[in-house]
């Protein structure tokens, strides 16, 4: 995991002192520098923009950076990488949410306290799906089959989808059985 200290790229982009992510044109600078730093990262790299240095975040600034993002990674713009948010307080939570969901977008976050969150949209039926790799930490179709009492094409689509808006981490293992997808959740 590579963390993104947002403050810090809050003081170098804007240089103002401040500890707010306020206004349009704040945020489109400050997600230009993400993409940037982003793409230098290896595939399969997990980063995690720690919002714990953060004073408030408003709504358009939180759909500048976070909703065009999490919009941008799950079109595979950022190739295969993972965004969550770290050390939010509940009131950035809000803000983060409402932007993502007026986009019909999530994104898998911790909390100050160290709670693990979905914040945004998704389908009940994946939530109960996530929820179990949370618990479990990993997850196959076949486990997930057993798990929920799933045909096991069902299962599998789900985990696809979850792995497809990157709210999990899928990779190729080699099992008894020969080779299987392996999910687990990205806030290890």
């Amino acid at each position: 995991m590579t963390k993104y200290d947002l403050y810090k790229l809050l003081n170098e982009e804007l240089g103002n002192g401040s500890s707010d992510l306020v206004t349009r044109p704040s945020g489109n600078k400050i997600r230009e520098r993400i993409e940037k730093d982003i793409a230098k990262e290896k595939d399969g790299t997990v980063v995690a923009l720690d919002f714990s240095k953060i004073g408030i975040i408003d709504f358009s600034c939180a759909d500048e950076i976070v909703a065009k993002l999490v919009s941008r990674l799950i079109s595979g713009e950022y190739g295969d990488r993972y965004i969550i948010l770290t050390g939010l307080n509940e009131n950035q939570k809000e803000n983060i949410e409402v932007a993502l969901e007026r986009k019909d977008l999530a994104v898998m976050g911790e909390m100050k306290n160290k709670a693990k969150i979905l914040i945004g949209n998704l389908d009940n039926y994946l939530k109960q799906t996530l929820n179990l790799i949370l618990d479990k930490e990993t997850v196959t179709a076949k486990e997930l089959s057993d798990a929920l009492s799933l045909p096991a094409n069902t299962s599998g689509t789900r985990l696809l989808n979850l792995y497809k808006k990157r709210l999990v981490i899928r990779t190729e293992k080699v099992r008894d059985s020969g080779r299987v997808w392996v999910y687990e959740e990205v806030l290890k």
